[in-house]
C-alpha cells in the first residue's frame, strides 16, 4: 500500500512510532496539497486517547507503521478548498476519529458514518487517494471538510481536544438511549478516567441521578466533590453491590481492561441497559441469567456521526463542559503514553502541539 501518492507535497512534522515498543520519535512525512473537498488544519492541542496506546504497540495487530497517532485534534484553518462550505480561513476546527467514508451507504446517508463499513481513520486509516492517514500528532492536517467541526468560540482548544473521541464516545450512547428526552433517570458510570470523568459532566448537564462504580475507594471524594456525582459504589465490596441491586436505569461502561459484566447488571433495573464503551482486548465475562431475569440489554458503541459530534460539541459550549486535562510538550509524549498506560492522570492528557517551548 503507498503510502504517500504523487500530491502528497506538504512536508510536516510530527512523531511517529516505527514498531511495537511503542516509542514515539520525531518524524517528518508528507501531507496531500490541499484539495477542492479539503481543508489544512494547523493543528494547536491533541488529546492522547488509550486507542493510541494499543496502536503504537500493535496490540490488535493492525498497526500500519511508522504510525503517528491522534484523534482528539482541535486547530485553526489555514487553507479552505474550492468546493468547501461552513468553514473559512481562522475558523477554531476540531478532528475526531474518521477521515472517510463511503457517503452512500444507509449509515453515511443517515448521519451515521462511523458505522459506514468502509470508514477509514485519521490515523493507521487508508484514505480514498490509497495513501495510508497520519492523525493528530503532528504541525498539520489536511481533512476532508465533511469530517471537521466547529468548536465553540467559549471552549478553550486543549480542554475541548479529548472531546472529539472521548466526550463523543459517551454521549452518543446517552442519546442513543434518550437521557435527552428526560430528566431524573438513574444512570451508573463504570470507570472514573478519561472517558468516564466527561460521562458524569454529561449525565449531571443532561439532569440525572449519576453514580460511580468503581475499584478504586480513593476516587470517590473528586468523583462526589470534583465532578458532581451523587453516589458511589466501589464494585469490589459485595455489600454496597448488593445494597444497590436493581437501582439503576442505564449504565456506560467505560472500562478498558477484562473484567465481568455480571455483578453490573445486577445494579440495573429490569428493562435496564448496559452500554461497553470501554476496548478490552480480552472476551468480557458475560453471565446469563442477570439478562435474563431482569429483561436486561447489554449493547455497544463506537463514537458517533458527525452531525451527532457538531450537536455533542455545541451541547459542551452550552453547559460548558470540558475535559480535566494535563498538557505535555512533544518532548513528554513517551512519558504521557506511560503514565496513561498506568491511569496515572487526571483525566486526559494534551500534547501542546502549537507551542512547542512551552509545558504551560
Amino acid at each position: 500500500m503507498a503510502q504517500t501518492t504523487p500530491n502528497h507535497k506538504i512536508t510536516v512534522a510530527g512523531w511517529a512510532a516505527h514498531d511495537n515498543s511503542g516509542v514515539l520519535t520525531p518524524y517528518t512525512f508528507k501531507r496531500r496539497v490541499n484539495g477542492p473537498d479539503d481543508v489544512s488544519i494547523k493543528v494547536l492541542y491533541c488529546g492522547i486517547c488509550h486507542t493510541d496506546i494499543h496502536h503504537v504497540k500493535n496490540e490488535w495487530g493492525i498497526t500500519m507503521y511508522p504510525v503517528v497517532p491522534g484523534h482528539e485534534i482541535t486547530g485553526v484553518i489555514t487553507e479552505v478548498g474550492s468546493n468547501v462550505k461552513g468553514f473559512k480561513i481562522g475558523d477554531k476546527v476540531g478532528v475526531g476519529c474518521l477521515a472517510a467514508t463511503c457517503l452512500d451507504c444507509e449509515f453515511c446517508k443517515n448521519s451515521e458514518e462511523n458505522y459506514c463499513d468502509k470508514v477509514q481513520f485519521t490515523y493507521n486509516g487508508i484514505f480514498w487517494d490509497g495513501s495510508i492517514t497520519y492523525g493528530g500528532y503532528s504541525e498539520l492536517l489536511v481533512s476532508d471538510h465533511r469530517y471537521v467541526v466547529h468548536v465553540p468560540e467559549n471552549l478553550p482548544m486543549d480542554a475541548a481536544a479529548p472531546l472529539l473521541c472521548a466526550g463523543i464516545t459517551v454521549y452518543a450512547p446517552m442519546i442513543d438511549s434518550k437521557l435527552h428526552e428526560s430528566t431524573g433517570k438513574r444512570i451508573g458510570i463504570v470507570g472514573l478516567g478519561g472517558l468516564g470523568h466527561v460521562a458524569i459532566k454529561f449525565g449531571k448537564a443532561f439532569g440525572h441521578h449519576v453514580t460511580v462504580i468503581s475499584t478504586s475507594p480513593s476516587k470517590e471524594k473528586e468523583g462526589r466533590e470534583r465532578l458532581g456525582a451523587d453516589d458511589f459504589i466501589i464494585s469490589t465490596d459485595a455489600k454496597q453491590m448488593e445494597s444497590k441491586r436493581r437501582t439503576l436505569d442505564f449504565i456506560l461502561d467505560t472500562v478498558a481492561a477484562p473484567h465481568s459484566l455480571g455483578p453490573t447488571l445486577e445494579l440495573l433495573k429490569v428493562n435496564g441497559t448496559l452500554v461497553l464503551v470501554g476496548a478490552p482486548d480480552k472476551p468480557l465475562e458475560l453471565p446469563c441469567f442477570p439478562l435474563i431475569f431482569g429483561k436486561r440489554v447489554v449493547k455497544g458503541s463506537m463514537i458517533g456521526g458527525m452531525k451527532e459530534t457538531q450537536e455533542m460539541l455545541n451541547f459542551c459550549g452550552k453547559h460548558n463542559i470540558t475535559c480535566d486535562i494535563e498538557t505535555v510538550t512533544p518532548d513528554k509524549i513517551n512519558e504521557a503514553l506511560n503514565r496513561l498506560a498506568n491511569n496515572d492522570v487526571k483525566y486526559r492528557f494534551v500534547i501542546n502541539i502549537g507551542d512547542k517551548n512551552s509545558s504551560h
